[in-house]
């Protein structure tokens, strides 16, 4: 049995991980013995024509993908393309978008054979295991499918109880040195779960609201491999890493006991976080923690069931700079009820809190109760259009406010950090920035520039020259420099950086010179 699993593109200006949802799919493909590759669009450039290509190199029996919101309709674009290609593969998708808004999506999307509700590794072990006997997937619980143009769903399936029984996933498939050149972190699950009710949020509904932990032990392993291969950024992907004191102190400790050198981010809230954890989380090797504070005005956070008060936003910052460890509030404008007077509590928070902070737009996502219960609230949504859904522009209004004037409150909070990210850019160019200051701004050039070298296939188009490795390399990143838009000298600084690292190979046989992307069978623990 063949096996795609494609990540659709995704911006990378989002600063997207390795899919991680994708590679435990893909490590139980393997499991059930399936021969499986992943296709990942998101730090390779992407066209119908090259899915088409490589789908015919693979010839797979079964193409399956995952997306959120934003990237749904270019995923189901793309199993529209596999379908053209060959009508008898059978086409998977899964994500939160699709778990809850299954009906409409194969009522729209006939492209798509099969959805996999939530939590999908134990689903997905099953159903290959029937998968070319359709009368049979009756039998597999938490899909969704289409019988004689009747909707079948198949009922929920129990979360999976014990998370260390998971095989760990398969980044042997991806091509890992694109995600290390950005600087990215991997992303990586030490729970699943969250206790919270928030309206806005799909975390308890697609893991459940019991959390469920995996053993320190497996988790210090897993980071183990990562350095091993290259990846000493980790972000601790869970709804709620501090679910539970206990269980951060035992992964804490056992992260400090094999002396681990890796630096990583988790995701918190204000009101399970003390500076006492903090400062073990830091000994550990954690580097930041973010909160979703959402809101200043304390009725805003009762209306939307956040569960936290602003006094806990605030005691939780004062934690953060006691532990030395950077702290960062995530300020959601566009909830149901929101006015000038509540933006206003949520500017005036953000002050005080004196930690890095964001501004997000509300976004509408299938199954959160702020969507499913909208006559509820003072709010009407703008749009049904999935690309709008990245929370980077208003798509809802309330009674007290246009989106004109949601977008134009973002816009002016962070007018400021705009400012001063100009006049540091001109002191890079004018070589009057401290050392830090260089490193801010030449780390940004660098990641752009990479970013293009990635998302246009510029490598792969210039790959080859005639000629000897230096003269070859001085050719390349005069065409880099002129296709980015960078200085001569910053691209071959880039690019010998990369090379060093063996992100880049470069190759000279026969009076050739050649120059790829490292791939993932080379990538090994030497690394």
């Amino acid at each position: 049995m063949k096996i795609a699993l494609i990540a659709p593109p995704y911006p990378l200006e989002e600063i997207p991980s390795p899919p991680l949802g994708l590679t435990y799919i893909a490590a139980v493909c393997e499991a059930v013995g399936a021969e499986v590759i992943i296709m990942d669009y998101i730090v390779r450039g992407y066209s119908p024509a090259k899915l088409q290509e490589e789908l015919n190199a693979f010839d797979p029996d079964i193409v399956g993908t995952n997306c959120v919101t934003m990237n749904f309709k270019q995923a189901a674009a793309i199993i529209g393309i596999v379908k053209q290609t060959n009508p008898d593969i059978i086409t998977l998708m899964g994500g939160p978008h699709v778990s809850f808004d299954s009906k409409n999506t194969l009522a729209l999307y006939p492209q798509i054979d099969i959805i996999v509700k939530g939590e999908g590794e134990a689903t997905v072990t099953q159903l290959l295991g029937v998968i070319h006997s359709r009368e049979k997937w009756h039998t597999v619980r938490g899909i969704v499918f289409k019988d004689n143009g009747r909707i079948i769903a198949t009922g929920r399936r129990p979360f999976i109880q014990d998370l260390d029984a998971l095989p760990l996933p398969a980044r042997h498939l991806l091509p890992m040195a694109r995600y290390q050149a950005l600087g990215y972190p991997v992303s990586i699950i030490t729970s699943r779960g969250c206790p919270n009710q928030c309206i806005f949020c799909l975390g308890r509904r697609m893991v459940g609201h019991k959390v469920r932990f995996r053993s320190p032990q497996q988790i210090a392993d897993e980071i183990e491999e990562l350095i091993s291969r290259g990846s000493c950024f980790i972000n601790i992907a869970d709804d709620l890493f501090t679910a539970s004191k206990q269980r951060v102190k035992e992964l804490c400790h056992e992260l400090v006991k094999r002396k681990l050198n890796v630096s990583w981010s988790a995701f918190s809230r204000v009101n399970t976080i003390d500076a006492q954890t903090l400062k073990l989380m830091k000994s550990a090797g954690c580097h930041s923690v973010s909160f979703g504070i959402e809101s200043g005005n304390p009725e805003m956070l009762k209306r939307v069931k956040k569960g936290v008060t602003v006094a806990q936003a605030k005691k939780a910052s004062i934690a953060c700079r006691e532990a030395g460890i950077r702290g960062h509030a995530s300020f959601i404008v566009g909830l149901p009820g929101e006015t000038r007077e509540t933006m206003k509590d949520s500017l005036i928070l953000q002050k005080e809190l004196e930690i890095e902070s964001a501004y997000h737009f509300l976004a509408p996502f299938p199954g959160t109760a702020v969507r499913e219960n909208i006559a509820d609230y003072d709010l009407e949504i703008l749009t049904h259009d999935w690309d709008q859904y990245n929370a980077n522009r208003s798509i809802v209004k309330t009674a007290g406010l246009s989106p004109e004037q949601m977008d134009a409150f973002v816009h002016d909070a962070g007018e400021q950090n705009r400012k001063d990210w100009e006049a540091l850019k001109v002191k890079y160019e004018n070589k009057t920035a401290t050392p830090y200051e260089q490193m801010q701004v030449g780390g940004f050039y660098r990641m752009e520039m990479i970013f293009k070298l990635l998302s246009q296939d510029i490598l792969e188009q210039n790959c080859v020259f005639h000629t000897d490795s230096d003269t070859a390399l001085k050719e390349l990143c005069r065409r880099i420099s002129a296709i980015a838009a960078q200085d001569q000298g910053f691209t071959e600084f880039t690019i010998k950086d990369l090379i060093t690292k063996g992100y880049i190979q470069m190759e000279y046989s026969q009076g050739k010179t050649r120059f790829f992307w490292m791939h993932h069978s080379q990538q090994n623990p030497a690394h």
